[in-house]
């Protein structure tokens, strides 16, 4: 028996289908994740008749005011119990029309509701009858692909991919997560049907998208979605940055291969999602800036500026959302070079500053964000990288302790200028806050309000402006 069947909730519900003569089982991921030992909190309850009233009994027995949730236009209802989400659902037959994913569904056997499963590791189930509780039903040999580590459908690929072109996306999802290998028929049927994805909502391709740059090897899935063919056709900007272009035996190294070498660097160290994105879209801006010059070879001037603005395209296009989130990565895409260039240089304080005054909170991922950008073979450049790395994070706490610039505002407003010297909303105000600003951050001034002040009444007299 699989040892978290001994949690008193299926207890409850063994118990309840005893009472009233019910075909009850566990289903799906939980069985799928107890089997490998994974943590799972969310249950799926399949049971021969209806699932919302199986759901209200359970809840009932359980008491304490157990809340379930109730969707009837599905068929099913959701109970919480302690930090378990529990779904309930009447076994049923799908079937589906091929403009759509949504299926036509009518009450069907355990036999059927496994028939419908995506994959055979998702489709064991275990009893939940007093007569058998906890037997194993696999008819698809879910268990044998489990120890093959092998992601596979468990009717016709072809028919499976067709009917919910979103279950290409879990199947690459799967294998990365898991890291599991996908079947050849399974992986044939990716390739071939790749172009049903176009009738699934941009909101569940995303969501999928999410799951694999959170996976512990993001590269997998992203290479699974190139070599099916998917990649072009859910996100083609990044899917532009694959190739090597040679000119007069100059080349550029390979962009997409380069990205996900960083995306896997910085997944080791951050569970962040929006860092990860960040790292993901850090040069999405080089193909629309590539140029080839006799003598340079090929550059990408300004490709950090022009990947922080298409950002906001590419949030909009997967319904990510529009905030700070999106901020937070433009950000650190427009940024992602220049801890690299003081690396590089002296450090002085001035480029410090700015740097902390642009990057604001965001300053320790960026640093994250350009260590894992360091992917050059040449093992002594890295080290020589990583060391100069070393001493920009050295300067950058020494001025931070000293100057107090994450989040700064200068400590002259608009509003101080406009009063002292009695005028309205002007671009000579905007004049003198960049004078004071810049004269802080290249350190002519201390970030302090008596030298800003002194400082202002200066700019403000080559401006011909008095005070009141």
């Amino acid at each position: 028996m699989i040892q978290h069947l001994q949690h008193p909730v299926f207890n409850i519900i063994a118990d309840i289908a005893q009472s009233n003569n019910l075909e009850v089982f566990v289903i799906g991921g939980f069985v799928r994740d107890s089997i490998l030992k994974r943590p799972c909190k969310d249950i799926d309850i399949v049971v021969k008749g209806s699932g919302i009233q199986l759901a209200q009994q359970v809840a009932a027995a359980i008491g304490n005011d157990c809340h379930v949730t109730v969707f009837r236009n599905f068929g099913t209802a959701m109970l919480k119990f302690k930090d378990w989400n529990i779904e309930f659902v009447g076994a049923r037959k799908e079937s589906y029309q091929p403009e759509s994913r949504k299926p036509a569904v009518e009450e069907g056997s355990l036999e059927d509701d496994q028939n419908r499963r995506d994959f055979t590791i998702n489709a064991m189930a275990i009893s939940l009858q007093r007569h058998n509780y906890g037997e194993l039903i696999d008819p698809f040999n879910g268990l044998s692909d489990l120890k093959k580590r092998l992601i596979k459908t468990p009717l016709d690929p072809d028919i499976t991919f067709s009917d919910d072109p979103l279950r290409m996306m879990r199947a690459i999802r799967f294998a990365t997560q898991l890291n599991f290998s996908i079947h050849p028929a399974t992986y044939q049927a990716i390739s071939k049907n790749r172009e049903r994805i176009n009738i699934i909502s941009k909101e569940r391709i995303t969501d999928e998208l999410n799951k694999i740059i959170m996976s512990p090897v993001p590269s997998i899935g992203f290479l699974h979605l190139d070599r099916t063919g998917l990649l072009e056709l859910i996100f083609p900007q990044f899917s532009a940055l694959k190739g090597i272009d040679i000119i007069d035996n100059k080349a550029h190294k390979d962009n997409f291969d380069h990205t996900l070498q960083v995306l896997d660097k910085i997944s080791v160290n951050t569970d962040n999602l929006w860092l990860r994105w960040a790292a993901l879209l850090h040069d999405i801006g080089k193909p629309p800036t590539k140029k080839f010059s006799p003598e340079s070879g090929w550059t990408f001037h300004g490709h950090e500026a022009k990947g922080s603005h298409m950002v906001y395209d590419i949030f909009k296009m997967f319904r990510l959302p529009l905030n700070e989130k999106m901020k937070y990565v433009q950000t650190l895409v427009f940024l992602h070079l220049r801890p690299i260039a003081l690396a590089e240089e002296v450090v002085t304080d001035s480029a410090v500053r700015r740097l902390l005054f642009e990057a604001g909170d965001s300053i320790d991922d960026l640093m994250l964000l350009c260590e894992a950008d360091i992917t050059s073979r040449n093992i002594k450049k890295v080290e020589r990288f990583l060391k100069n790395f070393e001493s920009v994070r050295q300067k950058l706490a020494e001025i931070e302790e000293k100057d107090r610039l994450r989040n700064w505002q200068p400590p002259i407003s608009g509003e101080i200028i406009m009063e002292t010297f009695g005028i309205s909303p002007c671009i000579e105000v905007g004049i003198i806050k960049t004078a004071i600003r810049e004269a802080i951050l290249d350190g002519k001034i201390g970030n302090n309000y008596e030298e800003a002040y002194r400082y202002m009444l200066q700019e403000a007299e080559k401006l011909n402006l008095k005070k009141k």
